[in-house]
């Protein structure tokens, strides 16, 4: 071992990268590397200038730091957790998603420990192969998508070092201070005590739960950014609004007094627009969505309270803004005669008889928005009113067990097929088989063809065993401890059986006993609960839909149903 440890020192100092990157590459690698190295009393020196390896405390972009003289050491695990949507995060999940490619270990055995430790006594080569492997998928994702030329664009754009980037309110101060410091002013500290009770978030309009046809999505562009802009909603003009001679004050719906005038930020923001067109305009997709993350970043840092400039005031008059640009575009469709179905946040979702004219209603939407807030504010209205999506056929279902519609949970049938957002086809802590069950049913249903008979063979398909591998839930643990869970829900239940093995995502499936872990490469047990998979899985998905066609998942199995009283 500690010539293993010495010859890592010498292959670094050869290769004398700038950067390090790996897979859990702080809390694992680096870290065991420290702990052998203190218990074996060997320097950590791995840096281009005299000083020990230092592992923080403090995060980065989603995971903890290692600071190294001369060397960046940053992790593919949280860089690629921020960019992508996959069911968990282990590096062969990634890599086969990524780049097609997985681990050099065999996926069906239960014990890989065990395997590796086998490997090292019986075939040291393969071993090899299977770690040089593990390394070329962390560069390989890196590169497939653009991860590192990301961190080293947002880096650029906000002055923070790469392993620092995610740091989104130090980020802020290194814009933002430095437009204070010339405006001849000197910014607070952070507040102590401070509490976030009270922000507000953006608006909902009340759903309209059913089947719709030819649904336009209407979406404001950057809308927070944007209301910032239009509005002067700034810490500086806030402060000033109570200084006297500082021109006219705006007033936001929650109260909140802004000196538009003095106002730092759109200024700052209005650059950053323009840097964003052109990023479009050359083909440039890191710059571009470092640009957007740096934006989309403003209102949670206001919202922050470690951030030296958090005001539940400020943070509550952008939302504020948000919800009655909402309202007001609700009301402008409602007045052209459009009838609109949902609204979140900063998308109207309405229904057009003739899909073509949506452009002309966008743009006299916009104009009357526009009019509204210079007849009502005296300022120029920055916001932009988009085309986002036309749905040929759109739903919307209701809350589970009641009667009204439920919020930011929708499936819609464009040109490119089916797209869902917040129901069970895209939650990854719903087994498999809900997704399958529900995008079938929706793909048939917006096809106009019966749902019925498939709804009655994947609930076959559970009862006869055919699809167990689709029945493992996978949950997160998401408490630094299990101690710290009082209640025994089933993935905690699970991992207190898997015990030290137990990762950050549990999989696990319910047998007639309760919920049981399986091991990695595990499949599941032949005794489950179906049961529990009918009435608990399938039966919620199945009749969200079917009750919007006037069916039942008990009339679908065939089983009597009362008639209703009319």
């Amino acid at each position: 071992e500690i010539s293993l440890l010495r010859a890592v020192h010498e292959r670094i100092r050869e290769l004398d990268p700038d950067v390090l990157v790996g897979w859990n590459v702080v809390d694992f690698d680096l870290r065991v590397f420290a702990a052998r190295c203190a218990a074996h009393r060997l320097p950590t020196d791995l840096g281009r200038t005299p000083g020990e390896l230092r592992l923080l405390d403090e995060r980065g972009p989603g995971g903890r730091r290692a600071e190294i003289p001369g060397r960046v050491v940053l992790d593919g695990l949280p860089l690629a957790r921020e960019a992508l949507r996959l069911e968990d995060y282990r590096l062969d999940t990634v890599a086969r998603a990524v780049v097609g490619r997985g681990k050099r270990l065999d996926a069906e055995v239960p014990d890989k420990a065990a395997e590796i430790s086998r490997l090292r006594a019986e075939d040291p080569e393969a071993l090899i192969a299977y770690n040089r492997e593990d390394a070329r998928l962390v560069l390989d994702i890196l590169d497939r998508e653009g991860l590192f030329a990301l961190c080293v664009e947002r880096s650029q754009l906000c002055g923070m070092p790469l392993d620092r980037v995610g740091a989104s309110i130090a980020s802020f101060d290194r814009l933002y201070l430095p437009a204070l410091r010339r405006a001849g002013r000197v910014a607070p500290n952070v507040a102590s005590g401070a509490s976030a009770r009270g922000l507000r978030g953006g608006a909902l309009l009340e759903p309209v739960a059913g089947f719709h046809r030819d649904v336009v999505v209407f979406d404001f562009k950057s809308l927070y950014p944007s209301l910032i802009c239009t509005f002067g909603l700034d810490p500086m003009a806030h402060a000033c609004a109570d200084c006297g001679e500082v021109g006219p004050l705006v007033v936001a719906p929650n109260g909140a007094r802004f000196a538009p005038d003095t106002a730092l930020l759109p200024a700052l923001i209005r650059d950053l627009m323009a840097a964003r067109e052109q990023a479009t305009a050359r083909g440039d997709r890191h710059a571009r969505q470092a640009i957007k993350i740096m934006m989309n970043s403003l209102y949670g840092v206001l919202g922050a309270t470690s951030c030296r400039f958090f005001n539940p005031e400020i943070a509550n008059a952008i939302t504020s803004f948000g919800q009655q640009t909402l309202g007001w575009a609700r009301d402008a469709f409602a007045a052209r005669g459009v009838r609109v179905l949902y609204g979140d946040t900063d998308s109207v979702f309405v229904t057009l008889d003739d899909p073509g004219r949506a452009e002309a209603l966008r743009a006299a939407v916009e104009h009357g928005i526009a009019d509204r807030v210079r007849s009502e504010y005296g300022v120029a209205s920055a916001l932009a009113l988009e085309l986002d999506a036309h749905y040929h056929r759109f739903f919307l279902p209701r809350v589970r067990g009641g009667r009204g519609a439920s919020k930011k949970r929708y499936a819609g049938w464009t040109d490119r097929g089916l797209r869902t957002v917040g129901l069970e086809a895209v939650r990854r802590d719903w087994p498999a088989v809900a997704g399958r069950l529900q995008t079938g049913m929706l793909e048939r249903a917006f096809r106009d063809e019966p749902v019925v008979p498939y709804v009655q063979a994947v609930v076959e398909e559970v009862r006869e065993g055919r699809c167990d591998e689709e029945l493992v839930y996978r949950k997160r643990v998401r408490k630094a401890s299990l101690d710290r869970y009082t209640t025994n829900a089933p993935h905690v239940v699970a991992a207190r059986k898997l015990g030290a093995r137990a990762g950050s995502v549990v999989r696990y499936v319910i047998t007639p006993t309760g919920p049981e872990p399986l091991h990695p490469g595990q499949g599941p047990p032949a005794e489950l609960d179906r049961k529990h998979y009918v009435e608990r899985v399938l039966r919620p998905v199945a009749e969200s839909v079917l009750v919007e066609l006037g069916e039942s998942f008990d009339a679908a199995l065939g089983h009597p149903t009362q008639m209703n009283l009319l």
